[in-house]
């Protein structure tokens, strides 16, 4: 049986006093109930000064009849303090003892019940024109870890893809394949796919501006000049025959998207990130233009003079939205309509979360209300989860194209630097070299997941890559460390004969003393675990539970230095304390699952 959320408990029980105590009736959500400062005794706070004016009393006789009410009702609460207008309530050590037994009996400690909601959630996007980058780092990584959260809450996760691969992008790098590519594949080149792809948009790009320049020189604007080229010229024919189904061209991209596939997977698989279906721009524009039509029969959308089709949008404060071209060409959004309509049909999802930059949420706002306007029940469901984006300290990290920071130069360069740090510190003593080489994967993307992951992701983010390594501080590195150090201390107990328990009906040992502080903090902290995801989740936020871990790990640190676990002199002591510390490896490698983050077993 789980346990029931005691901040809510704490604030019903709160209410029911201010009714008994003063007869004036409150909601339980009226209650402002936080953890107590350090300074104070205590684990949790009422604030009492919305109560003054019903008790009619100051603020500390209000509290101390609150808290003589809530110590007579709760039987775990043992305690309170008044201070001016807060009450702090002192759980009783049974309470924190019962937690603790019941964590480490069940497997699942933290997991919500289920809640019958069903959620697509999108993330990547990705263009198949050149490699994956840092802003798809962070998109990949936040979009993952939010997935897992939300299933960690108790609801159905699908995580899913969506390529934009078709267009004059596209064709672009067709263009410069057909030029300059001789033939060559990605095998016979030795470039990974995606690499091999994103070097014909450079060079497409090099092309397009030699040949550019004659018109540049009589005073042509770039733009129109570039329309003047030879290689424009071929991108644009490839696209109108795309367009018509030739069956040629349609062969080249087949063959060049495969290669970027291919080459993506790869990276996706180095991340650690995964995905339960794709989507094709190449097939949702045609259901998106099938929606448009629905529109227009409905009267919700109107058909111009010019033969475009748009929406009026500005009774909702947005603006006119293009939906088809006057060519009958597709625009973004009407892409997106049609893979709303298709993810409904496959998931019949309660919710959509979109993971995409900031510079998008206009456009979701938009494609939430054409989808009502459609009468789609599901865009009610609509959420853009917004990120910001992510800057380096120039010459941090090299950029393979020069512009753009790659995602698997980033990769290679925190295993480099987890393997230097490592080396320096002489954290693998007894390791072979591939345990080795496991460890500096794992503390490097550890770093890297946890730096982006920590911060909210409403805000940009400055990665340094050598600030994330560290083993002190709010790292990854610190946490993976903390664990390690638990397991190790663990091994050892299991060698002496006093093992913990874990499953099952896992005992508590009975103790003859009050618990010691460090203790209570490190309890406390634990049975926050469940809350946290809860929270996080309804937030859309892995930043909750990062900054959880690191807290947890740093509180277990300073639990590790004041109390002796392995050499207490009572045998009670040194199995409460090593449940504690089962438990609190088992939380963090739980949160920084959900984080993607692996731990290694020693260090």
């Amino acid at each position: 049986m789980k346990r029931p959320n005691l901040e809510s408990l704490l604030q019903a029980a709160t209410a029911r006093a201010v009714q008994h105590c003063f007869g004036s009736a409150v909601e339980p959500a009226a209650v402002a109930i936080s953890h107590t400062p350090k300074e104070y005794r205590g684990q949790f706070t009422a604030v009492v000064f919305p109560f003054v004016r019903l008790s009619r009393k100051s603020p500390e006789e209000t509290g101390r009849l609150l808290g003589e009410y809530l110590v007579g009702e709760l039987s775990f609460v043992a305690g309170f303090n008044t201070v001016k207008g807060f009450l702090n309530l002192e759980l009783s050590d049974s309470w924190w003892l019962e937690g603790l037994s019941e964590g480490l009996a069940d497997p699942a400690y933290g997991q919500g019940a289920g809640t019958g909601q069903v959620i697509v959630l999108e993330y990547c996007g990705p263009n198949t024109n050149k490699p994956l980058h840092l802003g798809h780092v962070r998109n990949m990584l936040l979009g993952w870890s939010t997935a897992e959260l939300l299933a960690a809450a108790g609801h159905e996760v699908h995580k899913v893809n969506m390529y934009n691969d078709r267009g004059i992008a596209i064709c672009k790098s067709m263009a410069a394949y057909l030029r300059v590519g001789d033939n060559q594949t990605p095998e016979s080149a030795g470039v990974k796919g995606d690499h091999f792809v994103g070097s014909f948009y450079v060079a497409y790009n090099r092309l397009v501006g030699e040949e550019c320049q004659p018109w540049l020189d009589q005073g042509l604007e770039r733009r129109e000049a570039e329309k003047q080229t030879g290689i424009y010229a071929l991108a644009h024919d490839l696209l109108l025959r795309w367009e018509a189904g030739d069956a040629d061209v349609r062969e080249l991209w087949g063959r060049m998207n495969a290669w970027v596939y291919d080459g993506f997977g790869q990276t996706y698989r180095a991340l650690g990130v995964d995905f339960e279906r794709d989507y094709l721009e190449s097939d949702t524009y045609l259901e998106g233009k099938k929606l448009v039509e629905e529109g227009l029969a409905a009267g919700v959308f109107q058909r111009y003079d010019d033969g475009s089709v748009r929406a009026d949008l500005t009774a909702e404060g947005l603006d006119e939205k293009l939906l088809l071209r006057s060519d009958g060409s597709s625009m973004y959004i009407t892409q997106d309509l049609g893979t709303a309509e298709l993810r409904y049909q496959h998931f019949g999802m309660d919710r959509s979360v979109y993971v995409v930059g900031s510079e998008q949420d206009y456009h979701f706002k938009v494609l939430e209300v054409l989808l009502r306007r459609l009468g789609r029940g599901y865009a009610d469901g609509i959420f853009h989860l917004s990120y910001g984006m992510v800057d380096l300290p120039s010459g941090k990290m090299k950029s393979r194209e020069g512009t753009t920071v790659d995602a698997d130069d980033l990769v290679a360069d925190m295993v480099h630097e987890a393997r230097e740090t490592t080396l320096a510190l002489g954290k693998i003593e007894g390791f072979d070299e591939k345990e080795a080489q496991a460890l500096f994967r794992t503390l490097g993307l550890g770093a890297l997941k946890y730096f982006i992951l920590k911060v909210d992701p409403r805000k940009r983010i400055l990665f340094n890559p050598e600030e994330s390594i560290e083993l002190q501080g709010n790292t990854g590195p610190f946490i993976q460390y903390t664990y390690a150090r638990i397991q190790s201390m663990l091994r050892k107990a299991e060698a002496t004969g006093e093992g913990v328990a874990v499953g099952g009906a896992a005992a508590v040992p009975a103790l003859n003393r009050p618990l010691e502080e460090a203790e209570v903090a490190v309890l406390a902290l634990l049975q926050r675990f469940p809350v946290v995801i809860q929270e996080a989740a309804a937030h859309y936020s892995p930043a909750e539970v990062a900054n959880y871990a690191y807290d947890l790990a740093k509180g277990f640190n300073q639990f590790y230095d004041k109390l002796s676990v392995l050499h207490a002199p009572e045998v009670a002591d040194r199995q409460l304390r090593l449940a504690i510390s089962a438990l609190t490896a088992r939380t963090l490698r739980r949160a920084l699952g959900i984080l993607g983050i692996g731990v290694p077993e020693r260090m």
